[in-house]
């Protein structure tokens, strides 16, 4: 299949290398990085089995390449380009341009074992983050701001700047965490407060991603599962969406479909009367994208295979009350899930 690419974390799949401007055409065996100036000394020293092309208009010079090796289809996900960036790809060429969404995700589906050594890596790393995040809280986090200790979360996720995050972590006190993808607040933390936290961060551009809720216990702050509420509520929602997301593990098996992993959760979290506020799918594929393929939905049929990677995140959000997720990130290892 022919196909051309624009997606950096795709062509990093392809060729191990990615830049913020680049086509990538891959034409049989012959395959062509087209970028600009700032990133042909780098493209010739780390994309393999590749021709680096320096252009300063990668359209055009995509569009030569085609011609001159008279393509007659090339595959592409709409995705990958604007209107305005397809218009000029297409124009005055006599080519098949056959759509095809998200194939580079579906391509990444099933994680080599390389890849998975990379992923328990940077899930390693973001568990000690978790850990530094903790004991920055037990020591400093009271009456912080969420957008302190946002600020305080990239830090010790990053390691103090040494890794990239793999998406700005979203730190929720109480009310704010029922909100699922919550922005921080000038909301400080005080005592029992309950607090989620959602980060991860990045090894060799494979994602992490984890979230914990917590009780804001100055004495004794973890991200351990074992939280002990004063909250009675909040005690009982977080036992209900613990005990949900530990049986998705447990019960995750390779030739499930998707969406059965998704109802052991969804299923638990209803009979205990709380369906109507799980508002999200279960999970997510991680990768080099930190929301890849497989999805675990309430509609995905795709059967589960070993070395597939994706989230365990259940929760119950209780508008103006407070909100608990958790979270973390599996892969089907000889048919069943083990967190990495």
């Amino acid at each position: 299949m022919n196909f051309i690419l624009k997606n950096e974390n795709a062509i990093y799949y392809e060729v191990n290398f990615s830049c913020d401007n680049v086509i990538f055409l891959s034409l049989g065996s012959e395959k062509f990085f087209i970028t600009d100036a700032r990133y042909t000394i780098e493209a010739k020293e780390y994309a393999k089995n590749c021709e680096v092309i320096e252009s300063s208009n990668l359209i055009e010079s995509a569009k030569e390449i085609l011609k001159k090796n008279s393509i007659k289809s090339i595959t592409f996900d709409p995705n990958d380009f604007t209107f305005f960036e397809y218009k000029n790809m297409v124009k005055d060429l006599d080519i098949n341009f056959v759509e095809e969404i998200s194939f580079s995700k579906t391509k990444r589906l099933i994680k080599s074992d390389y890849e998975i050594k990379l992923l328990k890596k940077a899930s390693s790393l973001g568990k000690d983050g978790f850990k530094e995040f903790a004991k920055y809280i037990k020591n400093s986090g009271f009456k912080k701001s969420e957008k302190e200790l946002y600020f305080n979360a990239y830090k010790f996720m990053s390691q103090k700047g040494e890794l990239e995050t793999s998406f700005n972590p979203i730190v929720a006190i109480n009310e704010n965490a029922a909100k699922p993808h919550a922005l921080p607040t000038n909301k400080r933390l005080k005592k029992d407060d309950l607090i989620l936290v959602d980060a991860g961060v990045k090894y060799k551009r494979y994602c992490s991603d984890r979230t914990c809720t917590s009780v804001a216990d100055f004495d004794n702050f973890n991200f351990e599962r074992k939280q002990t509420f004063k909250n009675k509520k909040h005690q009982k929602i977080y036992d209900i969406v613990l005990k949900a997301q530990e049986k998705s593990i447990k019960e995750a098996r390779a030739g499930m479909k998707a969406c059965d992993v998704d109802k052991i959760a969804r299923d638990f979290i209803s009979q205990a009367g709380y369906g109507k506020y799980f508002v999200h799918s279960t999970g997510h594929g991680v990768g080099l994208d930190i929301h890849e393929f497989p999805n675990i939905n309430s509609k995905n049929e795709l059967i589960i295979e070993d070395n597939m990677v994706f989230t365990v995140e259940p929760g119950i959000y209780i508008p103006n009350e407070f909100g608990v997720r958790i979270e973390d990130t599996v892969y089907i290892k000889n048919g069943k899930a083990e967190i990495l």
